[in-house]
């Protein structure tokens, strides 16, 4: 019987992290470092990796995936925190840890969403 029972994945967790972190990436970084005076970095830095000029003219898309993703990892470890863990010690420990670990990684891609936010959205018209 208890194998049936299995600890919940991180996999919701760092799939929202990955898509917040391209908030960061759009928006935030950018705004960094232009506003530290790098801006020959930020060139070079779309010379290396232009995609992410497509990032910042699509940032709607971004934040609505991003937000998408961080809404249903919220979703899928709310359901997942009244699921049993297994009765073994040892696994019942790495359910528990399992758990606390994708609620960290899941409040730093909300972070990571927000700040992107912030400056995708709300900085600009504040610092014009």
């Amino acid at each position: 019987m208890s194998e049936d029972i299995r600890s919940p994945s991180t996999l919701p967790a760092f799939l929202s992290l990955f898509t917040s972190t391209g908030t960061l990436v759009c928006c935030a970084l950018p705004a960094l470092l232009v506003s530290l005076g790098a801006g020959a970095v930020m060139a070079g830095l779309i010379e290396a990796v232009p995609q992410i000029t497509w990032l910042g003219r699509n940032k709607a898309l971004v934040f609505g995936i991003a937000g998408t993703m961080i809404a249903l990892s919220g979703a899928s470890q709310w359901h997942a925190r009244s699921l049993p863990c297994p009765i073994d010690p040892a696994a019942a420990r790495a359910c528990t840890r399992a758990r606390r670990m994708s609620w960290i990684v899941w409040w730093i891609s909300l972070a990571a969403f927000l700040i992107g936010g912030f400056f995708a959205f709300f900085a600009a018209s504040l610092f014009a």
